[in-house]
This record gives C-alpha cells, sequence and structure tokens, in this order.
C-alpha cells in the first residue's frame, strides 16, 4: 500500500514556508505522494477552517515540483468545469514534463453553488463539462494535432526522454481511487466529490500544517 499526504494550502497555515518544509519532509520520509486541494472562490459564509483562502492547485504544485525530487504530485482533486479545457491540458502537460512524470492528477465535478455562480456557470453542466474537458485532454496527449473549436493546432507534452526517444508524450491514464498509477504519464483519477475509500488521519491543530494521510 502507497501512503500520501494532503498539504494543507488553504488558510493561514498556508504559507510558503510551511508547505515547502512539508513537501520535503514528506519526500525525508519516503511517502509515496502529497496532495494539493481545490477551491477557487469560498463565501464568506463558508469560510470556516480556511478564512477563504485557498492557494490554487496546478500553480502549488507547479511549485512543488521545482523544490522535490521523487515524492509523487497529486490534485485531491481537480474540479474540471472550473478551468477551460485548452489552457488547463497545457498546465497539466508542463507540470507533468517538468516534474520528470511525477503529476497524479484527481479530477472532480464539483458541489458548491457558490463557486459555479461566482464563475457565472450552471452546476448542472458540469458532468457533461467534465467529460468534455477529460476527453479533451486525453485527445491532447495522445496526438501532436489537435483541434478546438474548429481550429487546428500543435500539441506536444515531452519530458527529456521522450525527445530523447524520439516518442510522443505519453496519454494520461485514467485511474481509479486506490488503484496504483502508473509511473510516465499524467494518471488521471477520476473523483467524486470526496475521496471514497481514502481514510482521513490528521487535521489542523496548534497552528501547524495539518496533514491528511491517504492511501491508494
Amino acid at each position: 500500500m502507497d501512503i500520501g499526504v494532503t498539504i494543507r494550502n488553504m488558510g493561514p497555515q498556508s504559507t510558503r514556508e510551511l508547505i515547502a518544509g512539508c513537501a520535503r519532509a514528506a519526500e525525508d520520509m519516503a511517502f509515496e505522494s502529497i496532495w494539493i486541494t481545490d477551491h477557487i472562490a469560498i463565501p464568506p459564509d463558508d469560510a470556516e477552517g480556511s478564512s477563504g483562502r485557498y492557494l490554487d492547485t496546478l500553480t502549488t504544485l507547479a511549485w512543488l515540483a521545482g523544490i522535490t525530487d521523487r515524492v509523487m504530485l497529486g490534485s485531491g482533486v481537480l474540479i474540471l468545469p472550473y478551468r477551460a479545457a485548452l489552457p488547463t491540458a497545457k498546465q497539466i502537460a508542463t507540470i507533468q514534463e517538468l516534474s520528470g512524470n511525477r503529476l497524479v492528477l484527481g479530477v472532480g465535478i464539483g458541489w458548491m453553488d457558490a463557486e459555479f455562480r461566482a464563475l457565472g456557470m450552471s452546476r448542472h453542466a458540469r458532468g457533461r463539462v467534465s467529460d468534455e474537458t477529460l476527453a479533451f485532454s486525453n485527445a491532447c496527449f495522445a496526438q501532436d494535432k489537435v483541434e478546438a473549436d474548429g481550429q487546428a493546432f500543435l500539441f506536444k507534452p515531452r519530458t527529456p526522454e521522450d525527445v530523447a526517444a524520439g516518442r510522443p508524450g505519453a496519454k494520461p491514464q485514467i485511474v481509479h481511487a486506490l488503484s496504483k498509477p502508473r509511473r510516465g504519464s499524467a494518471d488521471l483519477w477520476r473523483g467524486l466529490q470526496h475521496h471514497r475509500g481514502i481514510p482521513r488521519a490528521a487535521g489542523a491543530s496548534g497552528g501547524r500544517a495539518a496533514l491528511n494521510l491517504m492511501a491508494r
């Protein structure tokens, strides 16, 4: 069984120093993965525990890729309908390449009405939009030439190893919760609203960054 930890990227604990310290400690202690939570617009009446502060998930994972070497980097979970498909696919591919194939991408459809309203989106369309975004991301990794809104363009996610071997970037793998992800591709874990079957083992206390244990 592989054990990972969720690092708080929300609330007053989410400082640069604490996030970096937790990530490096997790890697030094041979945890398999570190995970970052996703919220984009917390309303004032739902800010308990976070004070309405959430660092961006993909940006945080990209930063963590630069200060770690071995630990897998996970989103738990990235809410797909909150983001445009093309720039999201580009960010995923960039993190995957620059991290050396360490990205584990958990994805979900979202649940908070206030966030959908803030984005001007219909919550009822979240399933369809998520499916479309996921299909588009898979297409981007499957071939060099992709089309969006009738416009063809080149999409070339490549690690240095891919370039040296003359092979295309690996297509993201969709894996279920608690299954073993495959290194060498950005693993897409299609989640629900919460991490089903994944025990939570720690909480915030004493002003310290909380680490939630996660088993995969």
